[in-house]
Parts: C-alpha cells; sequence; structure tokens
C-alpha cells in the first residue's frame, strides 16, 4: 500500500475579508466562510490523492467569534484521518486584524472528502503515514467521528418511527415546544 506524509498535503490558505463578502450585521457571512473552508478541504484532499475530490459531509461547524470586514483570514487544513475512498480533512479558521495584530481562532471542523476517478467513480486513496503524537491523535478522532457519524446517519433514517408518541412526547418534556393534543387520537 502506498503511503503519504500528511505534511505533505497540508494547506494554509489566506484571504483578504472584503466588504462584498459582508452580512446585513456588517460582519463576514457564515457561507462565505464555509465556501472558503470547502476549497481548502478540497485542495488538502486533491494534495493527498492526486485525484478529484468531492465534499462528502462537514461537521463541527460552529462559528465561535465573528470575522470582520478588513480581517486576514486564514485556514489550515490537513489530512487528520483516511478510509478506503475518503478522508477527514481537520481545518483551523483563524482571523488577524492586520491593524491591531490581534489574532483570533473563529472555528475548527471536519469535512469529509472522497476520492473518484474520471469517470466519477470512487476510488481508493493513499493511507497516512502518521508522525507525531498529535497526528495520532487526530487519526484516532477520525476513527471516532466515522463512527458518530455512521450514527447519525441512522438515526436521521429511523425518523425515530419505532417510538410511540407518548415516548417522544416524554423527550419533549423539558423542551421549548408545545405539542398538540390532537397528536394522542
Amino acid at each position: 500500500m502506498n503511503f503519504k506524509k500528511i505534511t505533505d498535503s497540508e494547506t494554509t490558505i489566506t484571504e483578504l475579508m472584503l466588504p462584498s463578502y459582508a452580512n446585513f450585521g456588517g460582519k463576514v457571512h457564515g457561507g462565505i466562510l464555509l465556501s472558503l473552508m470547502d476549497k481548502v478541504a478540497y485542495v488538502t484532499a486533491t494534495k493527498h490523492c492526486a485525484s478529484y475530490c468531492v465534499t462528502v459531509a462537514v461537521d463541527g461547524v460552529e462559528f465561535l467569534n465573528p470575522v470582520e470586514v478588513g480581517d486576514l483570514l486564514s485556514l489550515k487544513a490537513s489530512v487528520n484521518y483516511v478510509g478506503n475512498t475518503s478522508m477527514i480533512i481537520g481545518i483551523r479558521v483563524e482571523t488577524l486584524n492586520p491593524k491591531t495584530g490581534i489574532a483570533q481562532h473563529t472555528n475548527s471542523c471536519y469535512f469529509t472528502m472522497a476520492a473518484k476517478d474520471d469517470d466519477g467513480k470512487l476510488i481508493a486513496v493513499p493511507g497516512l503515514a502518521i508522525e507525531t503524537e498529535t497526528q495520532l491523535r487526530r487519526f484516532c478522532e477520525g476513527i471516532e467521528l466515522k463512527k458518530l457519524a455512521k450514527q447519525k446517519r441512522a438515526l436521521l433514517k429511523s425518523n425515530l418511527t419505532h417510538l410511540s408518541v407518548s415516548a417522544l412526547r416524554a423527550i419533549c418534556l423539558s423542551e421549548k415546544c408545545s405539542i398538540s393534543n390532537k397528536l394522542d387520537s
């Protein structure tokens, strides 16, 4: 099997946040940030497997701090885990205010990317040559993320149809919702 070093595909992209990226609140729109994250995930995955890649899933996107117009946004990505045809790309997003020099972590997330051939069929990706404790921890996190993704897909497919209305009501007791009595009939 072919193994590649994680450092061979690590990618950092830095981009100036322009006024045209702003939302109605004056901050950079989350959709712009997601697009940039998808771009850096694609570049990293493609560098690892030397083929076309597609986004399969996005996990863990939580915007911790706003991104301001005028900030320099840096996206740092690496292949954290590989399966047979897919890769989990870890991304750390940081801003730098060029006037003040203040840097902030805005989010970290994971993109699952799959490799495809010229006919659009899934193809095997190279393995990872793990060289540091951090890389080993991230690979093991990838194993756990893969397990959680399978559980999430199973839950969403089940639509909780195996539960009765009374069981569903019980789940919602401490939640902020009002459930119609018509559901009992």
